[in-house]
């Protein structure tokens, strides 16, 4: 019976000694991963997939060793003993560490990185990691660029910067594309911020092209453009319409809410001038449609933002500001460039 007993004790502190060494958290090795492709474009559109093997427990914890502006995770989906995720690249180029952790386990990491994005399909010298070719981007961009436009008429004190009908027209193109966050939302000065989606794709000025947004000379884009002065900050009204916007139409009636409409008034020198379509008012009820503009400075009158119905444009005392084919000072309606619809096959739409 002892010989009984003390095997049996023998067992158990045998069995004691095993089973923590079974079950302990250090057992279990790093979980094997491995990305697919490990290049990517930086386009905002292109993905590599994850996948995670490892034995059966709660899902991983993924996470991306990197700027949060040069990739983003999508879709972890998996049970058991597999998983995969998305990465999804954004539009600056760069190495991204990923790295792959289950709780009480060694971490697992890996790496992919991402290339400069240096297609210009419509060959007008913006690059095509600036284009919106998403539907819901474009609509994004044009709501916020003609609310911040307008807005800029009804606030009770003006961003200093708007100086001309361009500073108007930069101020609201550049605060379009930020990330709408309440950081921003803090520093807006806007009486009512609306609930509107920012743009999805990129949030300015985290591009490759920093705070540097306009083109500003002829040609298709180059890499090189990047850092040899191909695109700054500035940019006046001759320079947003032949390196930042394309033709539409000289009908007016052929406008979408943030459209530009540009003129050419020839005296001495050329003089450029530039309105915003609106569309509908985000402030007055009626259902009219509008553009505003700043007149610019005249000696010491600095000038001032006016806001005026296409029927009273159209009927303006001076002829040479109305929007019709017959006007020669009037150039057309223009699209900014980044509103260029993409061809079909497009990444965006696949």
């Amino acid at each position: 019976m002892k010989i009984r007993i003390g095997a049996a004790v023998g067992i158990v502190i045998l069995a004691a000694a095993i089973v923590p060494l079974g079950c302990s958290d250090r057992a279990w090795p790093a979980p094997r991963i491995s990305v697919e492709p490990r290049v990517l474009v930086a386009d905002g559109y292109d993905t590599a997939v994850l996948s995670i093997d490892a034995s059966p427990g709660a899902p991983p914890r993924v996470s991306l060793e990197a700027s949060p502006h040069l990739a983003a995770i999508e879709d972890l989906t998996g049970s058991a003993s597999h998983w995969r995720a998305r990465i999804r690249a954004g539009i600056i180029p760069g190495h991204i560490g990923v790295q792959v952790a289950f709780p009480g386990r060694p971490a697992a990491r890996t790496s992919l990185v991402t290339t400069l994005d240096a297609e210009d399909s419509a060959e007008d010298g913006t690059p095509d990691f600036l284009r919106l070719t998403d539907a819901h981007d474009r609509a994004a961009f044009r709501r916020w660029f003609t609310y911040l436009a307008e807005a800029q008429y009804f606030a009770d004190t003006r961003a200093a910067e708007i100086t001309d009908c361009a500073a108007l027209i930069r101020f609201a193109y550049r605060e379009a594309l930020r990330a709408h966050d309440g950081a921003w939302a803090a520093g807006a000065g806007l009486r009512v911020v609306p609930a509107l989606d920012s743009v999805a794709r990129y949030q300015y000025p985290f591009t490759p092209l920093g705070a540097a947004l306009f083109r500003v000379r002829a040609g298709p884009f180059r890499p090189g453009d990047l850092t040899d002065g191909g695109f700054l900050e500035f940019a006046d009204a001759r320079t947003l319409w032949r390196s930042n916007t394309h033709l539409v139409s000289r009908e007016l009636d052929r406008a979408l809410p943030g459209d530009l409409l540009f003129y050419r008034r020839d005296s001495i020198r050329a003089v450029y001038h530039s309105m915003i379509y609106l569309g509908g008012s985000a402030f007055r009820a009626g259902g009219g449609r509008y553009l505003i503009y700043h007149t610019g400075p005249d000696g010491k009158d600095p000038g001032e933002i006016r806001l005026l119905s296409t029927e009273d444009l159209m009927r303006f005392p001076q002829a040479e500001w109305r929007p019709i084919p017959a006007n020669p000072h009037f150039l057309g309606v223009y699209r900014w460039n980044i509103l260029r619809e993409a061809p079909e096959g497009d990444r965006a739409g696949r």
